[in-house]
């Protein structure tokens, strides 16, 4: 069985959430391997401290003496937005560190994406990198996309791709989250959200997406107006030609969290739901049906806790990304941080057609 010491740059409520996934780890895949909390960092002595003793690090430790512990083989980067770069590039240099887990937005600007780049092809070979869009590790979606690939439906024509929620309508919530609220694309609904849907446009369609127009719509005296609430933009593939709309919306009310796509395409039509988290359906042009196909939890390699028809939720899918990740278990899609910086490169352009769009 593999052992893995690990330390976590950041102590906020997505560190939570990946401490609980590393944790159960154990409970699905009977090849789980040993899990080493070392250490784990945050801006605030406090806030790393009580997340230290609640979830059983090792200790808490200043960045410094974070990035000299040669006994860390894998790091996951946590903190907020604009750091997720320096991060990067920190625990790169570190001779013992093998795999990265990065949360999206990989970083918050051009040329940090420029510089990603340069990192990707300095250290590519020799660590490995994936990016935390952990939703296309759910199992619909999963058996949707090796559907997908098959290449019964043909070639795409238009979609829509979206994740909304509506928590943001709410004064309390935003004042707890007033560093989400920055300015795209360091912030906002389409860094935050909409990254997800574009993460998981590109792993059906590919990632030579251009954009070509950008709308956004919200306001609150207490967020900037180029942090938006809800944003959609239309995009082209610019390989089938195919065209339609990615959204991320903070203001959606009722919808809870709702992550769903259609691509028509010329042989038939491809649906997903997270309202039905544990099915996907599809049409067929030659038969004239609709198919719905339930998957439950059938994650891979089969597990029996829960059973397969167990509906599988949020933090399943989360647990999935990191068994990939620390097993480099052979998936349909796992983002590495090529996919992180496409996605971002569409996160950064449509800040940019927003502006465009206010200004206009």
């Amino acid at each position: 069985m593999s052992t893995f010491t690990i330390g976590f740059l950041g102590a906020g409520g997505i560190a939570r959430s990946h401490a609980f996934a590393l944790s159960a780890l154990k409970f699905y895949y009977p090849d789980a391997p040993e899990i080493i909390l070392a250490n784990v960092h945050s801006a605030r002595a406090e806030s790393r401290e009580a997340f230290a003793r609640q979830y059983g690090f090792n200790r808490a430790v200043d960045f410094d003496t974070f990035i000299q512990n040669s006994s860390l083989d894998t790091v996951f980067i946590l903190g907020p937005n604009h750091i997720h770069y320096p991060h990067l590039k920190a625990a790169l240099k570190m001779p013992s560190v093998k795999r990265i887990y990065l949360e999206k937005p990989v970083c918050s600007s051009a040329n940090e994406e420029e510089q990603m780049k340069q990192l990707l092809k300095e250290h590519g070979a020799n660590q490995k990198i994936q990016v935390g869009f952990q939703m296309t590790q759910t199992s619909a979606i999963q058996e949707a996309l090796k559907m997908w690939n098959s290449g019964k439906l043909g070639r795409p024509v238009h979609f829509n791709f979206t994740l909304k929620h509506g928590d943001y309508l709410q004064k309390s919530y935003r004042e707890k989250r007033a560093t989400r609220l920055t300015p795209a694309p360091d912030g906002g609904a389409m860094a935050d959200l909409g990254s997800h849907a574009v993460s998981l446009a590109m792993a059906f369609l590919g990632e030579n997406l251009k954009i070509a127009h950008a709308i956004q719509a919200g306001s609150f005296e207490d967020v900037p107006a180029g942090s938006d609430l809800f944003s959609e933009i239309s995009v082209i593939d610019t390989t089938t030609k195919a065209a339609g709309t990615i959204s991320g919306s903070r203001v959606s009310s009722g919808t809870g969290d709702l992550m769903a796509f259609e691509i028509y395409a010329e042989k038939g039509t491809l649906k997903y739901s997270s309202h039905i988290p544990d099915t996907f359906e599809y049409y067929l042009e030659e038969t004239g049906n609709w198919t719905k196909v339930f998957t439950g939890s059938n994650y891979q390699p089969a597990t029996s806790f829960p059973s397969a028809h167990v509906p599988g939720g949020w933090l399943r899918s989360l647990i999935h990304a990191h068994y990939v990740f620390l097993t480099g278990y052979s998936n349909s899609f796992v983002p590495d941080l090529k996919h992180g910086l496409a996605v971002q490169r569409i996160v950064r352009e449509s800040a940019d057609f927003m502006e465009k769009f206010r200004n206009g």
